[in-house]
């Protein structure tokens, strides 16, 4: 799954953040922001405008991403 399609609310691991050309500078400053494998992250909020940007809150930091960005990392739902 991906953090683009996570629900507000809802409880997610991060799983990786893929690449979307060879040397992709957003995935990489991404993994730097934090975006790593085991991190707990969610949706806190969204925009009014096409529910963009998505306010997301990994560990206890939270950043404001484009929905293309978030499309990059992918996630798996807490149990």
């Amino acid at each position: 799954m991906r953090l683009s399609e996570l629900a507000k609310g809802a409880a997610a691991v991060v799983e990786g953040v893929e690449n979307v050309a060879a040397v992709d500078g957003i995935a990489k400053r991404l993994r730097d922001l934090g975006f790593v494998k085991g991190e707990p992250v969610r949706i806190v909020a969204q925009g009014p405008v096409g529910a963009e940007p998505l306010l997301v809150q990994i560990g206890y930091t939270r950043f404001a991403l484009r929905r293309s960005e978030a499309a990059r990392i992918r996630i798996v739902l807490e149990a």
